[in-house]
């Protein structure tokens, strides 16, 4: 009857304690239920901490692209009004053309017109171009007598030169196809020194040159900015800060010479002054001849040549006729192989096939000095001069 009494007493406490670990499971499972969540939370907190700082490398990323482009804008919109500059003086010009031949010409009735007066015609126009000009030449390039090889100092492509429109001897050295400082020598005699660079005048530029086209003429350093489609530069060297720049229209999207890929614009003297040679590829490929004022930095007139730039190495202007100097890929033997006279004094175009002297190899660029009637090239790393041989034009 006891033992009955207790079984009855021990259920209750039983029930009372199945019951409360019945709770502390429900508890216990709860808790890991809000842990869980509390662990998806941070890693959703995570995630979205991450996005936040991928969104803003984005944003920084598009703000410099942004900065970029409308920094390049005004670049742009100089270079897009010198296009249409230059189109509307091409209009310009070709409606001049046109109002003459119709007040020399009755388009209403069919003339022959006299041969005696299209001759006559034909040497006033010259009589003009030359007038323009002021043209005084008239010798021809015949041949290259002799080569002396001044010096050999940095890599393949450079240009070296004097200042014709100066009366001092000091060389001027351009290493390199993109690069920032000039060396001014004193004479040829220091230059040719080994110890040479530790005697040259070093002059920074503002602003780089590209290619190997550059000259100096009357002090100031003429050369194509690095970076920039057509942009010409006109450098004081002596007070060391840009003088004048301006665009060539047309220039710059393909190489002046096939062989030298790296000299997009290529600026040459003779004995009128400045000129820019370039290639468009809506010519063929062939070169462009423009005659620039050189004070004024304009355009003063154009020539779609027949000279064409594929296998040609390099090119100079010497008396108002332009000179396509041409070889193989590998560098063979140079030779002038087609020869341009703005004035028509010379048949366009004529091809001498004038070779270099003993020279085997390639030039990074050809200049004429009209001066010394002589050319200064870099051929190889080396600086050398040409002696010209001239005859009187027909």
């Amino acid at each position: 009857m006891v033992a009955l009494q207790v079984h009855f007493l021990l259920i209750p406490s039983l029930m009372s304690i199945m019951g409360a670990a019945q709770y502390v499971m429900q508890d216990a499972a709860l808790l890991s239920y809000i842990d869980q969540r509390f662990l998806s939370l941070e890693k959703r907190l995570q995630k979205c901490s991450q996005d936040v700082l991928e969104y803003a490398d984005e944003f920084r990323e598009l703000s410099r692209a942004v900065l970029s482009r409308l920094a390049g804008l005004s670049t742009d919109k100089a270079e897009l009004q010198g296009e249409v500059e230059n189109l509307l003086r091409r209009v310009e010009h070709a409606q001049r053309d046109i109002d003459y031949f119709g007040s020399v010409t009755d388009s209403n009735a069919c003339v022959e017109v006299h041969e005696d007066l299209l001759k006559q015609q034909l040497l006033e126009e010259k009589k003009r171009l030359k007038l323009m000009f002021n043209a005084s030449c008239d010798h021809m390039l015949a041949g290259i007598k002799s080569l002396k090889v001044v010096k050999k100092t940095g890599g393949k492509h450079g240009s070296w030169m004097k200042d014709p429109g100066k009366k001092h001897g000091k060389i001027y050295l351009l290493s390199g196809s993109v690069n920032n400082v000039i060396l001014e020598f004193a004479n040829i005699m220091t230059f040719m020194e080994n110890n040479q660079t530790l005697k040259a005048r070093r002059v920074p530029l503002p602003l780089p040159w590209e290619g190997t086209g550059h000259v100096i003429y009357q002090g100031f350093l003429f050369y194509h900015r690095h970076g920039s489609l057509n942009e010409i530069v006109k450098f004081n060297i002596q007070r060391r800060n840009v003088a004048d720049q301006m665009l060539l229209p047309g220039a710059g999207r393909i190489p002046a010479y096939q062989l030298s890929p790296q000299t997009k614009i290529d600026l040459a003297l003779d004995e009128q002054g400045l000129w820019a040679l370039h290639a468009e590829p809506e010519t063929g490929g062939n070169i462009v001849l423009t005659k620039i004022n050189a004070v004024a930095m304009a355009v003063e007139h154009s020539w779609d040549t027949p000279c064409s730039s594929s296998g040609a190495e390099a090119a100079f202007m010497a008396c108002n006729t332009l000179h396509v100097v041409y070889n193989s890929p590998s560098g063979g033997s140079p030779r002038i192989q087609c020869v341009y006279d703005v004035l028509g004094a010379l048949s366009a175009p004529t091809n001498p096939g004038l070779h270099f002297p003993k020279r085997q190899g390639g030039h990074s660029t050809i200049h004429y000095n009209p001066k010394e009637k002589q050319l200064f090239a870099w051929g190889d790393g080396s600086q050398i001069i040409y002696k010209l041989h001239t005859e009187q034009k027909v």
